[in-house]
């Protein structure tokens, strides 16, 4: 296996939904996220100026969705605002307290290139590498990390800081699915991400 190439200085950590409403006890409680948030927080805290935070955000009922997004709602009615506390929609305490300003991002779709204007604000910083961490792996990572590749980016997926409620689909992206695109997806450690940080 060959090492990985350096980190270029226009590379962006990407912390996917490490929000309170997946590491609290709602019906979308990633009990997962614990086990990484230690290496969140690192690679969070290494460059937190390059790093930005996208948060999934929740419409007030299902019928203040668009399309099938209102089925989907439906069946998860308990994390709509009508019923959660909007207060759950922050990020966990750690990363809360890295954030800085403009380092949020909001969306509500599953992918981060779905938030208003985060496309425009990589080519405007020239970035040319995406660093993923968060959750879920299969859902919102995985989405973001499809439209990275498609964007031609460099993509690195920081396997242990990386979760979802899932584990055999956690499983399949990093070991399938990831793995069939190659040349275009990474999968590196986080001590490994830092280390190249370091060089």
């Amino acid at each position: 296996m060959m090492a990985p190439a350096p980190l270029s200085r226009n590379a962006l950590r990407v912390v996917i939904d490490m929000q309170r409403l997946f590491a609290e006890q709602t019906a979308w409680h990633t009990p997962a996220i614990a086990g990484i948030l230690p290496n969140v927080v690192a690679l969070s805290k290494a460059q937190p100026a390059e790093t930005v935070f996208a948060r999934f955000m929740v419409p007030q009922s299902a019928e203040n969705a668009t399309g099938r997004w209102k089925t989907y709602y439906r069946r998860w009615s308990s994390v709509t605002l009508d019923e959660l506390d909007v207060a759950m929609l922050d990020l966990v305490a750690p990363l809360s307290a890295i954030a800085g300003p403009g380092s949020i991002v909001d969306k509500e779709t599953y992918s981060v290139f779905g938030s208003p204007g985060f496309l425009e604000r990589l080519q405007g910083s020239a970035t040319d590498t995406l660093i993923f961490s968060g959750v879920e792996t299969d859902v919102c990572v995985y989405a973001s990390v499809l439209d990275a590749v498609d964007a031609g980016y460099r993509v690195i997926l920081a396997e242990d800081a990386l979760a979802s409620g899932d584990l055999k689909a956690h499983a399949m992206v990093i070991e399938i699915l990831a793995p069939r695109l190659s040349e275009q997806i990474e999968i590196l450690t986080t001590e490994a991400i830092l280390k190249l940080w370091r060089e």
